[in-house]
């Protein structure tokens, strides 16, 4: 039997499991992120504390394991939108419902943080999450920009209207 999704924000006690699940996602698909492994082994331990402690990252279980990860930040000077970044779901929990439970939580919560708006990036190939963010009804704005270092791979802005629908750039 399959246990339910649960989601929660991570808090300052989870800082080790929130490591492990960020650091497994860049190893596992290191293309659908502006970050890299290597940068992010290097943090120390006050960094992942931190992360942890803000209250804007939810970790999604399927029983003890921590199976996905989703961060909301503010945006500068646009007070009512929040980005999204870093969303993942292990392998072996997707299409299980993870990101769409992970998706509810964050969109609550920053709906109670102030947003009236979402806005998101996803890496070119990344067919899944482009289809999955678009059943959500955010629209893609056009607006590209690259991913990371890398020159060549690029990634489109998505957003969504929280207050009366989808909204395109």
């Amino acid at each position: 039997m399959v246990s339910a999704v649960q989601v929660r924000p991570a808090g300052a006690a989870d800082w080790r499991e929130l490591r492990e699940v960020r650091l497994a996602a860049l190893a596992q698909d290191p293309a659908a992120f502006g970050s890299t492994l290597a940068r992010e082994q290097a943090f120390d331990d006050g960094v992942w504390q931190e992360r942890a402690g803000a209250g804007r990252t939810f970790l999604a279980y399927l029983g003890p394991d921590v199976v996905g990860i989703l961060t909301y930040l503010p945006v500068p000077d646009r007070p009512d939108e929040r980005h999204l970044v870093g969303m993942w779901v292990a392998p072996s929990a997707r299409r299980a419902g993870v990101g769409q439970a992970l998706l509810d939580a964050v969109q609550a919560a920053a709906v109670r943080d102030g947003a009236r708006r979402l806005s998101l990036d996803v890496a070119d190939g990344n067919d899944a999450a482009r289809r999955l963010y678009e059943r959500r009804g955010f629209r893609a704005t056009g607006e590209r920009e690259p991913l990371g270092a890398d020159r060549c791979a690029g990634q489109e802005r998505f957003v969504l209207d929280l207050a009366g629908g989808p909204e395109g750039g």
